[in-house]
């Protein structure tokens, strides 16, 4: 539906009735469904949880696949771009809101409850308790009984240095790829793009050795008091957001490679690259909030 006439791109692009949103939220409810009942003890549930995540992937890849194909077919004007400009704006919005909230835990329990339980206040209590960050042994922990076990904490030398090596130039790779796409050069643009999403690859095996490390060698675990905890929630969550920017890199690099977007017209590359740059500077605050203090 278009308030143009056919052939010409149309003032507002208004799609007709889909049946995308109703399957995607089938999808979803087996996913929380499956995911809630197999926490329960439920075995069966694991195979609610993979068949509604396929479902989901699956209408996923249908919808944005017409969304495409109608973007390539010039129903995407001026207004249509605007809109799309402030979904993305509001959603990186949301998603720094998702972090702000688990930054701001990190900094309450080392800033507020760390040191209102080691006062004087509560020394009747916990005796043998020490106000010290991070918790590293039995008796000088959050856990005077000993239920959580000594730990070490993960510093920021190598691997965590790595990661950040690896997302700047991520990020200074994709630019570079942007420029070339706003003067024409696709070629180069496809290159850097792929360097990029190399590069995003590269970062999530890294971090998954990190894990293996914290988990073998330091006894980290999610288990591990409130320091355990946010470490593993954040840098996991960061984790997962990478995840998710590498592929939407990937889908625009093999859109590129099609022949799709031009240097004038490129809001699904551009949506993306805000994304992933984002996600540079979420990582940034770990680096310095997570491994340094």
């Amino acid at each position: 539906m278009s308030t143009t006439a056919p052939g010409k791109t149309p003032y507002y692009f208004v799609p007709g009735p889909s049946r995308h949103p109703v399957m995607a939220a089938i999808g979803l409810f087996m996913v929380i469904f499956g995911a809630a009942e197999w926490i329960n003890g439920a075995d069966w549930a694991k195979y609610v949880l993979l068949f509604g995540m396929l479902w989901w992937l699956f209408v996923l890849y249908q919808w944005f696949g017409e969304a495409v194909g109608e973007s390539e077919g010039g129903l995407y004007g001026r207004k249509i771009d605007l809109s799309f400009r402030w979904s993305m704006s509001w959603f990186i919005f949301s998603e720094v809101m998702f972090f702000g909230a688990f930054f701001t835990a990190l900094w309450w329990a080392r800033s507020h409850s760390l040191p209102a339980l080691g006062s004087l206040e509560n020394a009747l209590l916990w005796p043998d308790f020490k106000a010290v960050w991070p918790s590293l042994s039995a008796g000088s922990t959050g856990s005077p009984a000993g239920i959580i076990e000594p730990f070490q904490t993960m510093g920021p030398f190598w691997l965590p240095t790595i990661n950040t090596a690896l997302l700047l130039t991520s990020g200074v790779t994709l630019t570079i790829a942007h420029h070339a796409l706003q003067v024409g050069n696709r070629a180069r643009t496809i290159a850097f793009m792929w360097m990029t999403v190399v590069l995003g690859i590269i970062f999530l095996f890294v971090q998954g050795y990190e894990y293996y490390h914290a988990y073998t060698d330091l006894n980290l675990k999610l288990s591990s008091g409130a320091f355990g905890s946010t470490f593993f929630m954040l840098t996991g969550f960061h984790g997962l957001h990478v995840f998710v920017g590498m592929l939407m890199l990937l889908f625009i690099t093999l859109r590129l490679m099609k022949g799709h977007f031009t240097p004038t017209s490129h809001f699904g590359f551009e949506g993306a690259a805000w994304y992933w740059h984002f996600v540079d500077v979420v990582w940034l605050g770990l680096y310095i909030l997570v491994y340094w203090m």
